[in-house]
């Protein structure tokens, strides 16, 4: 007589089935966003809302500069240094390629639309945006929403916008809207113009809603704060003052050139907040549709807990948000120097709730996402791996050898770090400058020019990193060998404040050196 399995099959289908379903989908889930983010052209700071970084082609063979623009008209030196933080460009799907311009020496801005294959201008449009006060230049960075729109900073902490950046001719037509309501900004221009300033790039959500900080130094008649605002496709904006995302009453502001990032789901919105420049902050985490604030957590120095981290506004750290949903964000150490003005990249769950392994380091970085596969020496258990600036610096005081450095670390895994003692993410690998530093040659024989990035490229095509030096070169860094395999001469080199590295829609890499950005490729 046959047995008759139907029934055990059924049983059994009827357990398996859906718990084998519910692993599918949520694999398909975690990839999703990273999935996604990789088919967007390069469309704000860092990339995209979560600030990954990956490439979203195969970068070109940095061969040669196809072509080059200015994107500062009168660039101010401060004795062989360029102190100023430019603006990321961006790149539509039609290879578009928009650029941030400085225009005057100590402010002006403008942007120009340039086609990607040439170099030729399309079309410029100045603006009214006015710098808030500053040290260090803060960058002036605009975004692309996925329906290829632009915005960019105006002045009163208004936003212009643009829906045709690919046309050639005529100009398009420009927009302008405000998050406390452009009637309120008509009815009183000046007002909002002499105390409201934009203070961070913009970001955009993947339905075109778009977020940034911005400064109140005077009166208003809404009485507006310093804080967060957000802007919805029909121009609708709301705002919440960084006085109100967390408890205590001494936060003032958002953090100067920290852009706001984006959880996966894109219902979260992370940013730094801080009490004034070169103060102590906050990283906090608000609902994106509302910015009602949901979490915050107080940044605090790694070697010494008891002391608050150092969130400065002359640097552009920026959160940057994993597949896996961690939240990570630089700081500087507490007390000054006490880890070389490395600073730290900090680590923490998508709730702000959970402490994890620290970076060892995160001064005036935001670092960029690499899925492990890319590295072959890596054996771990961590589906995704971080590339981070790691100089040592070796001015006077800081206490650095000047063996400065590049990195891949292991969020998930730790090790004690050679230079601070702290238990820190593990080194998976590292790769020194090529250069010698001959203000430093003397008293240390390594020393080397440092890397000027504050967003590095990864492109997984090639296993590869691209980042920008002080030498005046740019780098790919090959990950499968650990070498730096192509170079190529953009300048002269010289000390500036620290820089992004992008791909375009066709491989082409951008990288902005001595004022000038450059396109290199085949």
């Amino acid at each position: 007589m046959t047995p008759n399995f139907k029934p055990i099959f059924a049983c059994a289908t009827q357990a398996v089935i859906p718990r084998l379903l519910a692993l599918i989908c949520g694999l398909l889930m975690a990839q999703s966003a990273w999935a996604q983010s990789i088919r967007l052209p390069w469309s704000g700071y860092a990339h995209d809302p979560q600030h990954d970084a990956i490439a979203p082609v195969a970068s070109q063979p940095l061969n040669r500069i196809l072509w080059h623009t200015p994107v500062d008209l009168k660039p101010q030196y401060s004795g062989s240094e360029l102190l100023i933080h430019y603006g990321s460009p961006l790149i539509t799907r039609a290879n578009t390629v928009i650029v941030p311009v400085k225009t005057g020496a100590s402010g002006g801005f403008e942007v120009e639309a340039l086609t990607g294959g040439t170099g030729a201008t399309n079309w410029t449009q100045s603006t009214d945006y006015i710098l808030p006060a500053h040290y260090w230049t803060p960058s002036f960075s605009p975004v692309l929403t996925p329906k290829n729109r632009l915005y960019f900073a105006g002045g009163g902490g208004t936003v212009y916008y643009c829906d045709t950046p690919d046309t050639t001719n005529p100009a398009p037509v420009i927009g302008q809207t405000a998050f406390y309501g452009l009637t309120n900004y008509a009815a009183n221009t000046n007002a909002y113009l002499a105390s409201v300033y934009i203070c961070t790039p913009i970001t955009s959500d993947r339905y075109g809603n778009i977020f940034f900080g911005f400064q109140v130094t005077g009166s208003t008649p809404l009485n507006l704060k310093s804080g967060i605002a957000r802007i919805d496709y029909n121009g609708t904006g709301t705002w919440v003052a960084a006085s109100s995302t967390v408890t205590n009453g001494t936060i003032s502001q958002v953090a100067m050139n920290c852009s706001p990032a984006l959880s996966n789901d894109h219902k979260t919105l992370y940013v730094a907040v801080n009490n004034g420049y070169s103060g102590y902050g906050y990283l906090v985490a608000l609902d994106s549709r509302t910015l009602t604030p949901r979490a915050s957590v107080r940044l605090k120095d790694v070697l010494n807990s008891g002391n608050d981290a150092n969130v400065n506004d002359d640097g552009t750290a920026s959160p940057t948000v994993g597949p896996d949903g961690d939240v990570y964000f630089g700081v500087l150490e507490n007390p000054s120097y006490s880890n070389h003005d490395r600073g730290w990249l900090l680590h923490f769950d998508s709730s702000l709730t959970q402490t994890k392994i620290p970076g060892a380091f995160g001064w005036d970085d935001t670092a960029s996402v690499v899925p492990a596969s890319l590295v072959p020496s890596y054996h771990g258990s961590s589906s995704y791996l971080l590339m981070t600036k790691y100089n040592n610096y070796a001015d006077l005081g800081i206490g650095g050898n000047g063996v400065n450095k590049i990195a891949i670390l292991d969020p998930q895994t730790g090790e004690i770090d050679p230079i601070s003692g702290a238990h820190t993410m593990n080194e998976v690998l590292t790769i020194a400058g090529p250069t010698p530093d001959p203000a430093y040659t003397n008293t240390y024989p390594n020393a080397v020019r440092e890397w000027c990035i504050n967003s590095a490229a990864v492109d997984p095509s090639t296993k590869s990193v691209l980042a920008n030096n002080e030498d005046g070169r740019l780098y790919r860094w090959d990950l499968t060998s650990n070498t730096l395999t192509q170079t190529n001469t953009l300048t002269s080199g010289i000390g500036e404040a620290y820089t992004p590295t992008i791909v375009g829609v066709d491989g082409v890499v951008y990288a902005i050196n001595n004022a000038t950005l450059y396109a290199i490729g085949r």
